[in-house]
């Protein structure tokens, strides 16, 4: 009884704009790298829920899309997701850093002063930075949310992030583990396979076609040679198919390779992935469209 009474247990909502780094940050806190990643900005569309474990704590993390002003109803939906996240959370983090760009609009600065729940700012990128200049931000954060803590961090070179666990873990309620202390994350399996899929499409790819692509797994199967997994690639034009797919279907092959080697390092199994690209015109403006595919 005397242990569960201590036990800490919390949703820690990560915000911020995109190319921000929080999917870099949560897969670094969770020691897995669930949420995908790209330089792109706008990779992450869905609320990804990532779990830190330890004796005394469980830490659930929830990456959200990047704050921006949407422009179709995809983006409409993902800032949706950025604002129930907020309401869902224990304590909030955002994350930004030393670029322009990184600096929310001040309405949702705004948002974040009257929502009266434990924040913590994350300055990221500081590897970017002299010293004089991380000082210099620390100090504009701390002018904007003085009761907050301030931390100068960097997810790409794992500087710093324990310091920011052991703050969470003083800011979230004490409460008995919502989750399996093995759990990783809500997810399913078919939805961090399609992640993967999605994230090597938005290394290989520019302009348009990363953003116009969605993938659905259609099949999803183990067996004792291995994972076989069947997905469509989604796009909205003709023209962006057969870029996809490439000459004599080489594109394709290669997408499939390199989707193939990061689902079995994340897997840790053989897996046979088959590929298929259709079209779904204006696919981000429907509605319809976009709750059949989970948003």
């Amino acid at each position: 009884m005397l242990f569960r009474s201590l036990f800490k247990s919390g949703f820690i909502s990560i915000v911020g704009c995109p190319n921000a780094g929080k999917s870099t940050l949560i897969n670094l806190l969770i020691g897995s790298r669930l949420s995908i990643v790209s330089p792109k900005v706008q990779t992450t569309r869905h609320r990804i829920m990532g779990i830190f474990n330890d004796s005394q704590s469980q830490l659930i993390f929830l990456d959200t899309p990047g704050i921006l002003k949407p422009r179709y109803k995809l983006q409409e939906h993902m800032m949706q997701t950025v604002e129930d996240s907020l309401k869902d959370a224990d304590v909030i983090v955002l994350v930004t850093g030393p670029e322009p760009s990184l600096l929310p609009e001040p309405d949702f600065l705004k948002a974040l002063q009257v929502l009266n729940k434990p924040l913590v700012i994350v300055y990221n990128k500081i590897d970017q930075l002299q010293e004089s200049q991380m000082m210099e931000g620390l100090a504009y954060w701390k002018q904007q949310f003085p009761e907050s803590a301030c931390l100068p961090l960097s997810a790409l070179h794992a500087f710093n992030h324990p310091a920011l666990l052991n703050e969470l873990k003083q800011l979230v309620p004490e409460h008995p583990p919502y989750y399996d202390s093995e759990a990783l994350t809500d997810r399913s399996e078919r939805f961090i396979a399609s992640e993967y899929i999605r994230e090597v499409v938005f290394a290989r790819y520019h302009k348009e076609i990363p953003y116009s692509t969605e993938i659905t797994i259609d099949e999803f199967k183990t067996s004792p040679k291995g994972l076989h997994l069947h997905a469509t690639v989604w796009v909205e034009r003709e023209t962006q198919k057969g870029i996809l797919i490439g000459h004599g279907g080489k594109a394709l092959k290669q997408l499939g390779s390199s989707a193939r080697k990061q689902l079995e390092l994340f897997f840790n199994a053989i897996v046979h992935l088959k590929l298929h690209v259709k079209v779904e015109p204006d696919w981000r403006s429907r509605d319809q469209k976009l709750k059949q595919w989970g948003y």
